[in-house]
């Protein structure tokens, strides 16, 4: 029997990753069985979205694929980071690794800096998701059980009340017009508790939610306000 490809995926926690997994899973011609989330030292929290890292945890466990976790500074340099980046990249070659997967959807630029980073350490990328219709990806997301909340919006995209709330079709019926259903330009971000990849749904309960203000390197004048949600999980 032909060995599959031994392959890591690129773990965000959000509902794109989780889509994106289960295509690759489903598929079945991959050996996935590391994920790889960025996890912020300084807050101990996903870089991302900032969900806190016992969460994450919680959430790789119920999915029942090892997490590894690539620490970065509180505020590092884009250099820092690829370095990070670097060595970790270095040491999953190391172990065997020959492929691994993303769940961008169109942002090229992105999907770009990811072939032109990891292309010279023999690495194939893997994109399941690319360039299909995000309003189908969401249908889909859904209809297969999958359920997540939304952790983190930009304020300008969408207002804080949004914050904690399941996605749904209703939900998503209530998006501006301007707005992605998949938040691919950075619209919101989410946490995925439930859906055929996991072996049990994550008990959690709904935290503080904040409103911050981050400079706008584009437009200096005018800083970019993002809202976040906290994630507790439930004990006992």
């Amino acid at each position: 029997m032909e060995q599959k490809p031994k392959t890591y995926f690129n773990w965000s926690s959000g509902k794109d990753s989780a889509l994106a997994l289960h295509y690759l899973l489903e598929q079945g011609h991959y050996e996935v069985d590391r994920l790889l989330t960025t996890v912020n030292a300084h807050y101990n929290r996903v870089s991302m979205h900032g969900l806190p890292r016992k969460v994450l945890e919680a959430q790789a466990a119920a999915v029942g694929i090892p997490l590894d976790i690539l620490e970065v500074p509180e505020k590092p340099s884009m250099e820092q980071y690829n370095e990070l980046m670097r060595n970790t990249v270095t040491q999953l070659r190391s172990e065997g690794y020959t492929h691994t997967g993303f769940g961008d959807i169109f942002l090229e630029d992105l999907k770009q800096y990811r072939e032109e980073m990891l292309t010279p350490y023999g690495l194939t990328t893997l994109f399941p998701l690319w360039k299909k219709d995000t309003t189908q990806l969401i249908k889909e997301f859904l209809g297969l059980g999958f359920r997540a909340v939304i952790i983190c919006i930009n304020n300008s995209k969408l207002d804080a009340s949004f914050l904690g709330q399941e996605l749904s079709q209703e939900l998503l019926n209530k998006f501006p017009s301007d707005v992605d259903p998949c938040g691919e330009n950075g619209e919101y971000h989410t946490f995925c508790f439930d859906g055929p990849i996991f072996k049990a749904p994550i008990p959690f309960n709904i935290g503080e939610k904040v409103l911050k203000t981050y400079d706008n390197p584009s437009d200096p004048e005018n800083a970019i306000q993002f809202g976040f949600c906290d994630i507790h999980l439930k004990l006992g």
